[in-house]
């Protein structure tokens, strides 16, 4: 047998060589998609394929008709019954820019549905002991009583604010003069701030206003109550809020690509959904304060800062195993106990608010809403044991009423198409 050359031999291992590199350097799926590392559980699973269905082919039409008329880029509708997930699917563009088609494991910020996770993350610590509804907020036995904010304290009724109090949006923080949240920019020149204030700075120019009513007494909307609820979650826990939340909340529930915003389209997460506003939006003022105008979805507030009021991102499959971790039903273990979930869940007379839940009707259901610019998010968890939940990658031109216009859609589509979802359950696939 004649030995081949050993030129030979080197130069076609050096073609195996390259080919083998050529390979491993071509992106997993087609061009645009997005690569699935550092993307876990069912996020990296998920595929709008699995939810195909002819049943469902009006549905999906009515839709595209959404997203056409409210000049949507792209889209997700996942549905829940049981705790099974029955659909998933991504519709229009995660990013354009990039020819990347919405998938159902996209994640895209879900705003106020923030409000929820901190919520369950509040009624953990009570669950451990680590913490009491009746607890005061502030003052000399409060839980944040540090001198940067009781020395600015000027109304003295914000030593009477429980942590109930700031669940459900009765501590008496008020938004007449703006809500603090959004007046980063302001307070940097009101205050002569070199620097972006961090939220012990912010909490503490904001206590420096009167409260608008007596804690408990009536109600009003408050993303700042919220920043509070996710301070005092670092202060009896000792870690960052989103470390604790992550390990101890998100994590058993088998939520694991769960993550706080970033403010810069630059600064995204893996597999994150770009932002939009309408056409005609204007660009803005940054945030912190510098000369740089910016599309008003990034960087026209500061959505970070916002932390359990409005910050994290998450795609819908995850945000609905979340939900059913949460739901006091037998399908997917839950994360707190019945006494917990019959406090977040129970409707009382008393209170507008649900501890979390923007609503909670033994009637219509549970519900929970997020809107912030560049993104909307809806979750509705019917008395029967189903859940929709949409989330969309568009600022609506309809502003906080599209959570209306949206509830309308997704009670329209239960009505003419539930019946005909598919028997399967999606979380199977990462169980």
């Amino acid at each position: 047998m004649k030995i081949p050359n050993k030129k030979y031999v080197y130069a076609a291992l050096a073609v195996l060589v390259l080919l083998v590199v050529l390979i491993l350097a071509i992106p997993s799926g087609k061009s645009g998609s997005r690569s699935t590392r550092s993307i876990r559980g069912i996020n990296a699973v998920l595929t709008n394929e699995m939810s195909d269905s002819e049943k469902l082919g009006k549905m999906e039409k009515e839709v595209w008709n959404f997203m056409r008329r409210w000049q949507i880029r792209g889209m997700e509708l996942c549905i829940m019954r049981h705790d099974s997930l029955l659909y998933a699917k991504g519709f229009g563009w995660a990013d354009q820019m990039t020819e990347e088609a919405m998938r159902p494991g996209t994640i895209m910020r879900v705003a106020s549905v923030s409000k929820l996770i901190t919520a369950a993350g509040i009624m953990k610590l009570v669950e451990n002991g680590e913490l009491k509804l009746s607890d005061k907020v502030f003052g000399p036995h409060g839980i944040l009583n540090d001198t940067i904010y009781t020395n600015h304290i000027s109304d003295k009724k914000y030593y009477d604010i429980s942590v109930e109090q700031l669940l459900r949006h009765e501590g008496g923080l008020t938004i007449r003069r703006g809500d603090p949240m959004f007046r980063t920019r302001d307070w940097m020149n009101i205050y002569q701030l070199k620097k972006v204030p961090d939220q012990q700075t912010l909490a503490s120019i904001a206590v420096r206003k009167r409260l608008g009513y007596t804690p408990g007494k009536s109600h009003e909307y408050s993303n700042f109550g919220y920043l509070l609820l996710s301070m005092i979650i670092e202060r009896k826990t000792g870690q960052p809020y989103e470390k604790w939340m992550k390990e101890n909340v998100l994590e058993p529930a088998g939520c694991v690509d769960f993550h706080l915003a970033h403010n810069s389209y630059e600064q995204k997460h893996p597999g994150e959904s770009r932002y939009h506003m309408q056409d005609n939006d204007p660009l803005v003022p940054k945030y912190d304060n510098s000369p740089d105008s910016v599309v008003r979805c990034y960087g026209g507030n500061d959505i970070r800062a916002l932390k359990g009021a409005g910050a994290w991102v998450c795609s819908g499959p995850e945000l609905a195993r979340f939900v059913a971790s949460i739901d006091g039903r037998p399908g997917i273990k839950d994360i707190l106990s019945k006494k917990s979930i019959h406090a977040m869940t129970t409707h009382s007379d008393d209170h507008k608010f649900g501890l979390g839940w923007n609503s909670v009707d033994p009637k219509k259901g549970w519900m929970r809403t997020g809107s912030l610019s560049g993104t909307s998010a809806y979750v509705m968890y019917f008395p029967d044991g189903d859940c929709w939940i949409l989330l969309s990658n568009t600022h609506a031109w309809k502003g906080p009423r599209f959570s209306r216009i949206t509830h309308n859609f997704i009670k329209q589509c239960r009505e003419r198409y539930g019946s005909k979802l598919p028997a399967q359950d999606l979380f199977t696939l990462t169980r």
